[in-house]
């Protein structure tokens, strides 16, 4: 999408679980949009996954004017913690959100739309706190206890949305 393009965008939503299938704690965006999918509060939403890589990402959300982001951080906070940033008006600082096998990722991929003009009218990121992105490794109990969370604060954000 060009510069100024945003015009043509139309009111869809879209939800992204970021993550790998075996990442540990990094799975945990994948397994809010899992729970998200199979809720009945939030029809007419499109809920997708991902892993991350940040063109693949930015053409996921070409077309739509609210974006929902779910994926792990590694900021220093306890496990389990939830973050959540108005990527639209905040920059997301690089390295907050775990992606490790390319550099060009989710804050880097919301930076690059920001500055050509394509980022998406509203983009929110929940962030969950990991302990564990060991490949393999074991999803952590504080990051398990966060997903019904994350599900709700989105499906609240979304009723939000709706009702205004």
């Amino acid at each position: 999408m060009k510069k100024g393009a945003l015009a043509q965008r139309n009111d869809a939503v879209l939800i992204v679980g970021v993550g790998t299938e075996f990442g540990a704690d990094d799975r945990v965006g994948r397994t809010v949009a899992e729970t998200l999918k199979q809720s009945e509060e939030i029809r007419g939403v499109e809920v997708r996954e991902a892993t991350g890589e940040g063109a693949s990402l930015m053409a996921l959300w070409e077309g739509y004017s609210r974006v929902i982001i779910i994926d792990a951080a590694s900021s220093g906070s306890a496990p389990g913690t939830i973050h959540r940033i108005d990527a639209s008006k905040t920059i997301v600082p690089t390295g907050f959100l775990h992606y490790s096998t390319h550099a060009f990722g989710v804050a880097e991929a919301i930076e690059l739309a920001r500055v050509l003009g394509t980022l998406p009218e509203s983009v929110t990121v929940y962030a969950v706190e990991g302990a564990c992105f060991r490949p393999g490794g074991p999803v952590t109990p504080e990051v398990e206890k966060a997903v019904p969370e994350v599900a709700r604060q989105v499906r609240e954000e979304l009723a939000a949305r709706i009702s205004s």
